[in-house]
């Protein structure tokens, strides 16, 4: 099949030309993708390096050359100083290398030629710099061009991150010889939006004749304060933000357009699909998004992602550890953790993890720590600085840009690597494979995105311990989270301990680090996508599917006839969720189930739906009223599994977005929590609710409301 890879740019055949992850992942996937025979070709832009492609590479122009004006219809809330539309003359040529069996062609013009050193616009750009639409004009091009070069060719476009494709699935939506495959590749909030008008002029200036979802109603302002509450708290989790009027969502327009939706891993599939167990997953149901989502599930598939042959090499030379560590002032005989990132202390959790280190060097742990926190322009954080000045001898923090191969020696000198990474940002996290390729067992985050690395199954006992890789700690939705820095700090103890009392354990978890990461190769993930694309490729669509409604829990969307033919299936996923309203529709809610029902939910700490289950069975309703008492100013909230409760107001009113006041309770004893209602910041209405937002031991957030007078 010929197989179109399209992203805003594909550097990864050389360092020089590349900026971010995907451009190497769309080039080893081109490679592959290839080297199984079928046809690759790639179109990206040229970003003003044409000189120096033709420079190390023989680079062909092409009878190619298209002159429009490129109409841009703006936000006036954003760009006040421009006039309502404007249009930027374009002349775009084409250029083409031919590489390892891939045909790469890059489109240039006088707006894509712009930024050659980042390619990427700033985002101060944004209502400025009409630069700030150069990856828009991107898009653009691209649909001109695959529709005038490749014309009537059949082909396979695959489109990667939604933010920088929005407009490619629904251009070719009724080209009978292009099919379209939208590649989610980050956690981007899936309900970011980008300007209505300015879509409906481009769908209508490409020809595309769709009509864009009708926009969302405005925000209730009569829901209630709890709710409110809810809304304002997800800027927070970097999950999802609010927009006003005159929107439109990108991920509906690549889900419900493009004829497949893939995503890295399995768990990365999975968080994306309900947001489970975050802070949003509440919000998230009453949504129109998760409609889309639902209504969409069935074109999903994990492509998956891979971890480099260089880190995977067999041959590749033993690391020098003594020379290694040593070269960096520590010393080669100390256990030694490993962690390798762009320098972002929220979405990496390196506040936390300089916070868990201090911690353990003061109380006089003997290990080393490597800290790689990637940033051009330095670490500026007095706090950092000040913890590897204390622990000079201890800490090495490097934040430049260094050879692949040094990081390699680093990742191979070490005994664990630390990959605290927060928010579910993090969809397969290559950087974690390629350290237990080489060796380091992983500490990291127990987020769905990385879970396919085997170190979420506890390490030395229990049913998965034979496969386990390493050590995790709860997934976390908060910054400088506390809770983060305690299980951090206690898995470096462990960690170290097991090393040193328990070597032959160790060594087990590290053959199983490298086993586990190098199963991850670019071969098997062109298989995976050839496994969907084939299909697609022969006229064979994916179809809705009842069993994948009721693996998440989406009872309301079952056809009615399913209640009769599938009760079994019905009634087994209603007790695992604890949805009582699901349960009788197929089975009599008896005594015996209601307990059941309720226990699921009251471990998800799901209230709305242990009520539901009380209504069968009276004596359960104590045990739920029970975990809560506010009197005389006071609160006290009992529940056994929590680890965290917070206070969740609105703050004082001000400009701009509504914030909120977050205020932990005090731990008084386990699964006990008590505080003063009203603080500082805290709008606290009489005859109101509390909203509280709850950290479970198994690292699950949920929300409560508490009524109070």
């Amino acid at each position: 099949m010929h197989v179109i890879e399209t992203y805003f740019e594909c550097g990864g055949f050389d360092h020089r030309f590349l900026q971010g992850g995907i451009s190497v992942y769309l080039w080893n996937l081109s490679k592959a993708l290839a080297g199984q025979g079928h046809r690759v070709s790639v179109v990206t832009p040229a970003h003003g390096r044409l000189d120096d492609l033709r420079a190390s590479y023989d680079l062909e122009t092409l009878d190619y050359e298209d002159s429009y004006e490129l109409p841009l219809v703006l936000d006036p809330a954003t760009w006040a100083a421009f006039p309502p539309e404007v249009g930027i003359p374009l002349t775009t040529t084409a250029h083409r290398l031919r590489l390892d069996g891939v045909d790469l062609y890059f489109l240039s013009n006088r707006l894509l030629d712009e930024l050659p050193d980042r390619f990427y616009p700033p985002y101060h750009t944004k209502g400025s710099d009409l630069v700030f639409f150069k990856p828009l004009g991107y898009q653009v091009d691209t649909v001109r061009f695959v529709r005038r070069y490749f014309a009537d060719e059949k082909a396979l476009i695959h489109a990667h991150e939604p933010y920088y494709h929005y407009l490619l699935p629904a251009a070719f939506r009724d080209d009978p010889s292009k099919l379209v495959v939208g590649t989610v590749q980050s956690n981007m909030p899936i309900t970011k939006k980008v300007y209505r008008p300015k879509v409906e002029r481009l769908l209508r200036f490409l020809d595309a004749q769709v009509t864009l979802p009708a926009e969302d109603e405005a925000p209730d302002r009569s829901c209630s304060e709890h709710e409110t509450v809810l809304s304002a708290y997800q800027q927070r989790t970097h999950l999802h933000y609010e927009y006003g009027p005159g929107h439109v969502r990108i991920y509906d327009l690549v889900a419900d357009h493009a004829d497949l939706l893939d995503f890295l891993s399995p768990g990365h599939l999975a968080f994306y699909t309900d947001f489970a167990d975050t802070p949003f997953e509440r919000p998230f149901t009453r949504l129109p998004v998760r409609e889309t989502v639902a209504r969409n599930a069935h074109k999903s598939f994990v492509g998956g992602c891979a971890i480099g042959s260089r880190w995977t090499d067999a041959a590749r030379p033993a690391a020098d550890r003594a020379a290694v560590l040593g070269g960096l002032g520590l010393d080669p005989d100390l256990p030694t953790f490993f962690h390798n990132a762009r320098y972002a202390v929220n979405h990496k959790g390196q506040v936390e993890l300089f916070r868990a280190v201090d911690r353990v060097l003061d109380e006089g742990l003997a290990a080393n720590f490597v800290l790689r926190c990637i940033s051009d322009g330095g670490i500026d954080d007095p706090y950092l600085r000040e913890v590897v000045e204390r622990h000079r001898g201890r800490i090495h923090l490097e934040c430049e840009r260094v050879e692949e191969q040094r990081i390699l020696e680093y990742a191979a000198s070490s005994d664990f690597c630390l990959f605290p990474s927060k928010f579910e940002m993090d969809t397969f996290l290559i950087a974690q494979g390629e350290a237990m390729s080489v060796g380091a067992v992983p500490i990291a985050t127990a987020q769905l995105g990385m879970a396919h690395f085997g170190h979420v199954a506890d390490p030395l006992d229990g049913p998965f311990a034979a496969r386990a890789t390493g050590f995790a700690v709860n997934r976390s939705f908060a910054e400088d989270d506390a809770l983060l820095v305690d299980a951090l700090a206690a898995r470096i103890r462990q960690a170290a301990a097991l090393l040193r009392e328990r070597p032959e354990e160790y060594r087990r978890l590290r053959a199983n680090a490298i086993a586990t990461a190098r199963e991850f190769t670019w071969e098997q993930v062109a298989r995976l996508h050839l496994e969907a694309f084939t299909p697609l490729w022969e006229e064979r669509r994916p179809e809705p599917d009842a069993d994948l409604l009721l693996r998440h829990g989406w009872f309301d969307l079952l056809p009615a006839e399913a209640y009769r033919t599938r009760p079994d299936a019905i009634a087994e996923a209603a007790a695992r969720f604890g949805d009582a309203d699901a349960y009788r529709r197929c089975r009599e809610l008896d005594p015996t189930a209601a307990h059941a029902l309720f226990e699921a939910a009251w471990l998800r700490a799901d209230f709305d739906r242990c009520a539901a289950a009380a209504e069968a069975d009276p004596s359960l309703r104590a045990r739920l009223s029970g975990r809560r008492t506010v009197a005389d100013g006071r609160i006290v909230y009992r529940l056994p599994h929590a680890e965290r409760v917070e206070v969740v107001t609105l703050a004082p009113p001000g400009p701009g977005r509504r914030e909120v006041s977050v205020r932990p309770l005090e731990r008084t004893a386990p699964g006990v929590f008590a505080g003063v209602l009203g603080g500082e910041r805290e709008h606290i209405h009489p005859g109101g609710e509390l909203t509280l937002l709850l950290t479970l031991a198994d690292g699950r957030s949920a929300w409560d409301v508490v009524r109070h007078d």
